[in-house]
């Protein structure tokens, strides 16, 4: 079986360059510090669309593909994990797989190829590419204490998949304005222009999405963890484990920079949910089934 789980990691991550000792968070870190010119939170500054030939108009994406999306997501988590490596677990990467594959069944884009994973890096954060590509740190994973809170936190990045979160501000910032027709063409041909488009990956994922689009995949997140049957305030629990920890920890610098503070997510989850969450009955934490890291 592990043969086989490492012989489908490395199917799947077929066009990830080799990794660097590079820390994934401070990658994103200077990306975003010079991107947002000293503005906090959901205030990043806009970014210019990549030269490209005057005749060409590259992406539309009013009539992207499947496909295509999953292309972009692909080369988007190729060059994430350039700059910092899968943990080497395969226990650890198969069982956050299957959580997270559960989860997403749940959801309204259950038939995507979805893959997760968990990388080297001490930041807490988590990050979800176009095309079902989940990535959670090593250092997000170690603050979490049972399954329904792993369960949270992947079906948060999960409803920014379905909801075309990431592809809605990539239009916005002007990063992604490539035709469908052109696309089409070049996709199998040239990887140059989707790497000319998404650049390092990593600015991508620095980048902030809008406030509303936070709370929504919260509200989303919770209701995803309940479908699947766990403990609906795994997500929730999470959320203010990470409002408790100190501003200036550097591990959550990013995150608070590029997110809605934990607070005002909870204020705005008490606010559409209630106390409907009490009715649900019988949701399972799994305790006992959540995967120890080793180190």
């Amino acid at each position: 079986m592990h043969i086989i789980y490492s012989v489908l990691i490395l199917s799947f991550f077929i066009f990830i360059p080799q990794a660097h000792s590079i820390d994934l968070g401070d990658t994103l870190k200077v990306i975003i510090n010079s991107n947002t010119s000293g503005k906090t939170g959901n205030e990043s500054k806009e970014v210019s669309a990549p030269d490209a030939p005057a005749n060409e108009k590259i992406f539309g994406i009013k009539n992207y593909s499947e496909d295509e999306e999953i292309q972009m997501g692909r080369e988007i988590a190729g060059n994430l994990l350039g700059a910092s490596q899968l943990v080497k677990d395969a226990a650890l990467q198969k069982y956050v797989n299957q959580v997270g594959r559960w989860v997403a069944n749940q959801s309204e884009r259950e038939k995507l190829q979805w893959h997760f994973g968990v990388v080297e890096s001490e930041d807490i954060n988590a990050f979800a590419m176009p095309g079902g590509y989940v990535i959670i740190t090593k250092g997000l994973y170690r603050k979490l204490e049972n399954e329904a809170q792993l369960a949270g936190v992947l079906a948060h990045e999960i409803a920014h998949v379905v909801r075309s979160h990431h592809l809605k501000i990539l239009q916005k910032s002007q990063l992604l304005d490539l035709g469908a027709n052109l696309i089409g063409k070049k996709i199998g041909e040239d990887n140059k222009i989707i790497q000319k488009v998404i650049g390092s990956g990593a600015e991508i994922c620095a980048r902030s999405l809008d406030k509303d689009a936070e709370f929504e995949a919260d509200r989303m997140g919770v209701a995803l963890t309940a479908r699947a049957g766990y403990e609906p305030y795994g997500l929730p629990e999470v959320l203010q484990a990470i409002g408790q920890t100190n501003t200036n920890d550097a591990n959550v610098a990013l995150l608070f920079k590029t997110h809605p503070h934990p607070d005002d997510r909870l204020v705005k989850l008490d606010e559409s949910i209630g106390n409907r969450l009490d009715e649900i009955k019988n949701g399972k934490t799994l305790n006992n089934r959540f995967y120890r890291l080793k180190n």
